[in-house]
């Protein structure tokens, strides 16, 4: 591997990076993964990955693999926001160079630790973090509930709060901040970055920030409760159901159970199979 080097993310040309993204994602547990390019910039964004901190394996001139990195400098992290070698490349060791690249690099920039989201059913993947000392730290799942189902009696369907953006990305932050462990895909940084029309509301304890996708379905984009009970999170998705019944309700790979998943479960959202594991180990 003495022939390899590590260039920063952003010395490689755009067009190179997303060919190279598209062809590690090719084979993908949920199938090719196709960002077009012109909507690569918004895919960086929403995963708030910083090019110049992000770096690419090339041998040759021939791009390898690449490590894309989103500081989280608030909570003390680095993510490991996405990363991929290409076909040829695998078995080459440049993932793994590249994984003990960002951990040394996060320890020498005054981080306590690194984390990662990860299909727990990628076992290829899973068996390089969890040899690099990476644990699980929650599992993240997704849901659905399909349109014109009823709520189960008895559940309480409103006092929602609708509130603006600046106040629902405040109150994250702080929520960020107390929890420690919020996956950042639904926290302000990837939220910001979403190209759709999100809306927020809060009571008590919980918030929900979803958008509506036309006529045929609405996304949970972050529903976060810190109370055990789950309570709000329940009142909160249940008023979303009855607000929007012929609409298929979505929620990404990125819930955790014990901040309104549990509550979503309640009231028929069905878990999907396939799940990720948060994943952190300390520098």
């Amino acid at each position: 591997m003495s022939d390899m080097t590590f260039v920063p993310a952003d010395a490689i040309a755009p067009a190179a990076l997303h060919a190279a993204f598209a062809a590690a994602f090719s084979d993908y547990l949920l199938g090719p993964f196709n960002v077009p390019l012109d909507q690569w910039p918004l895919f960086i964004g929403r995963q708030a990955a910083e090019l110049s901190l992000s770096r690419a394996a090339v041998r040759e001139g021939q791009l390898l693999a690449f490590a894309l990195v989103a500081p989280r400098p608030e909570i003390g992290h680095w993510r490991l926001a996405t990363m991929g070698a290409l076909p040829e490349a695998r078995g080459s060791g440049a993932a793994p160079a590249l994984l003990d690249d960002f951990i040394a690099r996060s320890a020498a920039a005054g981080m306590r630790g690194v984390e990662l989201e990860c299909f727990a059913q990628n076992e290829r993947a899973q068996r390089l973090y969890r040899a690099r000392g990476f644990r699980p730290v929650h599992p993240l799942y997704g849901y659905v509930r399909a349109a014109d189902l009823p709520l189960p009696a008895g559940i309480s369907a409103d006092g929602a709060v609708t509130v603006d953006l600046p106040t629902a990305f405040a109150w994250l932050d702080l929520r960020n901040l107390e929890l420690g462990d919020l996956p950042m895909q639904v926290t302000t940084p990837s939220l910001r970055a979403q190209p759709v029309a999100l809306q927020a509301w809060q009571r008590g304890s919980a918030q929900l920030v979803f958008a509506v996708n036309g006529t045929q379905s609405v996304t949970i984009h972050s529903l976060v409760d810190t109370q055990s009970g789950q309570h709000e999170a329940l009142a909160l998705a249940a008023q979303l159901v009855t607000a929007h019944p012929q609409h298929r309700i979505v929620v990404p790979q990125l819930q955790r159970p014990d901040l309104g998943g549990q509550a979503l479960e309640r009231i028929g959202f069905e878990r999907q199979p396939l799940h990720q594991l948060l994943m952190r180990r300390a520098t």
